[in-house]
Protein backbone atom coordinates (compact mmCIF):
# COMPACT_ATOMS: atom_id res chain seq x y z
CA UNK A 1 0.00 0.00 0.00
CA UNK A 2 1.08 3.54 -0.70
CA UNK A 3 2.10 5.33 2.35
CA UNK A 4 -0.77 7.25 4.22
CA UNK A 5 -1.98 10.22 3.30
CA UNK A 6 0.01 10.04 -0.55
CA UNK A 7 -2.80 8.07 -2.36
CA UNK A 8 -1.85 7.56 -6.25
CA UNK A 9 -3.11 9.30 -8.87
CA UNK A 10 -5.33 6.16 -9.49
CA UNK A 11 -7.06 6.38 -6.39
CA UNK A 12 -7.29 9.92 -6.80
CA UNK A 13 -9.22 9.79 -9.77
CA UNK A 14 -11.48 7.10 -8.55
CA UNK A 15 -12.51 9.19 -5.47
CA UNK A 16 -13.34 11.87 -7.42
CA UNK A 17 -15.03 9.50 -9.78
CA UNK A 18 -17.27 8.22 -6.73
CA UNK A 19 -17.46 11.26 -5.25
CA UNK A 20 -19.00 13.23 -8.35
CA UNK A 21 -20.76 10.02 -8.99
CA UNK A 22 -22.97 10.39 -5.70
CA UNK A 23 -23.94 14.07 -5.95
CA UNK A 24 -24.61 13.56 -9.43
CA UNK A 25 -26.85 11.52 -8.77
CA UNK A 26 -28.86 12.57 -5.87
CA UNK A 27 -28.93 15.82 -7.74
CA UNK A 28 -30.67 14.04 -10.45
CA UNK A 29 -33.05 12.07 -8.41
CA UNK A 30 -33.47 14.29 -5.37
CA UNK A 31 -34.10 17.80 -7.43
CA UNK A 32 -34.46 17.44 -10.83
CA UNK A 33 -36.13 13.64 -12.13
CA UNK A 34 -38.96 13.45 -9.67
CA UNK A 35 -40.41 16.85 -10.61
CA UNK A 36 -40.03 16.44 -14.12
CA UNK A 37 -41.80 13.03 -14.10
CA UNK A 38 -44.33 14.02 -11.64
CA UNK A 39 -45.66 16.83 -14.56
CA UNK A 40 -45.72 13.88 -17.18
CA UNK A 41 -47.52 10.96 -15.40
CA UNK A 42 -50.43 10.15 -13.17
CA UNK A 43 -49.33 9.66 -9.36
CA UNK A 44 -50.00 5.66 -9.30
CA UNK A 45 -47.94 5.68 -12.12
CA UNK A 46 -45.14 7.88 -10.74
CA UNK A 47 -45.66 5.35 -7.31
CA UNK A 48 -44.90 2.92 -9.41
CA UNK A 49 -41.66 4.18 -11.23
CA UNK A 50 -40.16 5.28 -7.61
CA UNK A 51 -40.88 1.69 -6.23
CA UNK A 52 -38.22 0.20 -9.07
CA UNK A 53 -36.01 3.56 -9.46
CA UNK A 54 -34.80 4.18 -5.84
CA UNK A 55 -33.72 0.61 -4.14
CA UNK A 56 -31.17 0.62 -7.57
CA UNK A 57 -30.55 4.27 -6.81
CA UNK A 58 -30.06 3.49 -2.56
CA UNK A 59 -27.52 0.68 -3.38
CA UNK A 60 -25.26 2.99 -5.85
CA UNK A 61 -25.47 5.25 -3.12
CA UNK A 62 -24.19 2.53 -0.72
CA UNK A 63 -21.51 1.47 -2.91
CA UNK A 64 -20.60 4.94 -4.29
CA UNK A 65 -20.40 6.57 -0.61
CA UNK A 66 -18.85 2.94 0.70
CA UNK A 67 -15.77 3.46 -1.80
CA UNK A 68 -15.20 7.53 -1.23
CA UNK A 69 -15.34 6.45 2.80
CA UNK A 70 -12.83 3.63 2.74
CA UNK A 71 -10.97 5.71 0.23
CA UNK A 72 -10.88 8.65 2.49
CA UNK A 73 -10.37 6.79 5.26
CA UNK A 74 -6.97 4.53 4.00
CA UNK A 75 -5.44 7.76 3.22
CA UNK A 76 -6.36 9.70 6.39
CA UNK A 77 -5.71 7.57 9.67
CA UNK A 78 -7.49 8.59 12.65
CA UNK A 79 -4.42 10.02 14.66
CA UNK A 80 -3.63 12.29 11.50
CA UNK A 81 -7.11 14.19 11.43
CA UNK A 82 -7.47 17.45 12.69
CA UNK A 83 -11.17 18.78 13.23
CA UNK A 84 -11.99 19.60 9.48
CA UNK A 85 -11.19 16.14 8.20
CA UNK A 86 -13.01 14.80 11.45
CA UNK A 87 -15.96 16.45 9.89
CA UNK A 88 -15.43 15.30 6.51
CA UNK A 89 -15.31 11.85 8.04
CA UNK A 90 -18.39 12.16 9.66
CA UNK A 91 -20.10 13.57 6.71
CA UNK A 92 -18.87 10.05 4.44
CA UNK A 93 -19.74 7.98 7.37
CA UNK A 94 -23.60 9.97 7.78
CA UNK A 95 -24.35 9.77 4.20
CA UNK A 96 -23.35 5.79 3.81
CA UNK A 97 -25.78 5.53 7.36
CA UNK A 98 -28.63 7.75 5.46
CA UNK A 99 -28.39 5.73 2.38
CA UNK A 100 -28.13 1.92 3.88
CA UNK A 101 -31.36 3.49 6.44
CA UNK A 102 -33.37 4.33 2.86
CA UNK A 103 -32.16 1.08 0.88
CA UNK A 104 -32.97 -1.50 4.16
CA UNK A 105 -35.95 0.35 5.97
CA UNK A 106 -37.87 3.21 4.67
CA UNK A 107 -38.02 2.50 0.67
CA UNK A 108 -39.25 -1.34 1.42
CA UNK A 109 -41.62 0.03 4.36
CA UNK A 110 -42.82 3.07 1.94
CA UNK A 111 -43.03 0.75 -0.94
CA UNK A 112 -45.53 -1.57 0.73
CA UNK A 113 -47.57 1.56 2.47
CA UNK A 114 -47.99 3.08 -1.60
CA UNK A 115 -49.03 -0.32 -2.81
CA UNK A 116 -51.75 -0.44 0.13
CA UNK A 117 -52.69 3.26 -0.27
CA UNK A 118 -52.99 2.94 -4.29
CA UNK A 119 -55.11 0.08 -3.92
CA UNK A 120 -57.41 2.31 -2.03
CA UNK A 121 -57.54 5.25 -3.96
CA UNK A 122 -58.00 2.96 -6.68
CA UNK A 123 -61.17 1.86 -5.80
CA UNK A 124 -62.35 5.00 -5.33
CA UNK A 125 -60.75 6.58 -8.03
CA UNK A 126 -57.98 8.32 -7.19
CA UNK A 127 -54.85 8.46 -7.96
CA UNK A 128 -54.90 9.30 -11.90
CA UNK A 129 -54.31 13.06 -11.79
CA UNK A 130 -51.02 14.34 -13.52
CA UNK A 131 -49.42 17.45 -11.89
CA UNK A 132 -47.30 18.19 -9.34
CA UNK A 133 -50.23 20.59 -7.96
CA UNK A 134 -53.17 18.24 -7.71
CA UNK A 135 -57.10 19.01 -5.68
CA UNK A 136 -56.09 17.22 -2.42
CA UNK A 137 -60.49 17.04 -1.56
CA UNK A 138 -60.73 13.68 -2.58
CA UNK A 139 -57.98 12.20 -0.67
CA UNK A 140 -58.82 14.29 2.52
CA UNK A 141 -62.75 13.03 2.36
CA UNK A 142 -61.46 9.55 1.68
CA UNK A 143 -59.35 9.82 5.08
CA UNK A 144 -62.18 11.13 7.19
CA UNK A 145 -64.05 8.14 5.53
CA UNK A 146 -61.57 5.05 5.68
CA UNK A 147 -60.17 4.54 9.13
CA UNK A 148 -57.87 2.22 7.66
CA UNK A 149 -56.62 4.01 4.47
CA UNK A 150 -56.21 7.30 7.31
CA UNK A 151 -53.65 5.06 9.02
CA UNK A 152 -51.75 3.32 5.98
CA UNK A 153 -51.29 7.05 4.52
CA UNK A 154 -50.43 8.37 7.83
CA UNK A 155 -47.62 5.98 8.39
CA UNK A 156 -47.11 6.45 4.52
CA UNK A 157 -46.48 10.35 4.93
CA UNK A 158 -43.96 9.63 8.27
CA UNK A 159 -42.03 7.34 6.42
CA UNK A 160 -41.91 9.30 3.46
CA UNK A 161 -40.53 12.47 5.16
CA UNK A 162 -37.68 10.67 7.38
CA UNK A 163 -36.58 8.81 4.14
CA UNK A 164 -36.54 12.31 2.43
CA UNK A 165 -34.82 13.96 5.57
CA UNK A 166 -32.34 10.99 4.98
CA UNK A 167 -31.62 11.63 1.94
CA UNK A 168 -31.39 14.70 2.20
CA UNK A 169 -28.56 14.43 5.20
CA UNK A 170 -26.55 12.30 2.31
CA UNK A 171 -27.16 15.13 -0.22
CA UNK A 172 -25.94 17.78 2.26
CA UNK A 173 -22.81 15.54 2.95
CA UNK A 174 -21.91 14.25 -0.09
CA UNK A 175 -22.19 18.46 -1.34
CA UNK A 176 -19.88 19.27 1.58
CA UNK A 177 -17.19 16.64 1.23
CA UNK A 178 -17.00 17.87 -2.76
CA UNK A 179 -16.61 20.64 -2.05
CA UNK A 180 -14.19 20.41 1.17
CA UNK A 181 -12.28 18.20 -1.75
CA UNK A 182 -12.50 20.65 -4.79
CA UNK A 183 -10.97 22.89 -2.57
CA UNK A 184 -8.19 21.03 -1.58
CA UNK A 185 -7.11 18.99 -4.70
CA UNK A 186 -3.24 18.72 -4.19
CA UNK A 187 -4.22 16.83 -0.60
CA UNK A 188 -7.03 14.05 -1.62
Amino acid sequence: MVAEGHPTDLVKVIHLLMLSFSWGMQAWVSLIAGVVLIQQVSRHTFGIVQSKLFPAYFYCLIGSNLCNLVIYAAYHPRDLLDWHRDVQMLLYIGALITACLNSQWFAPSINMLMFQTRKVEKEHGLGGQIGLFIPREGYEKLKERDSKYRVIRSKFDIYHRVSILCNLIGFIGTTINLIYTALNLATI
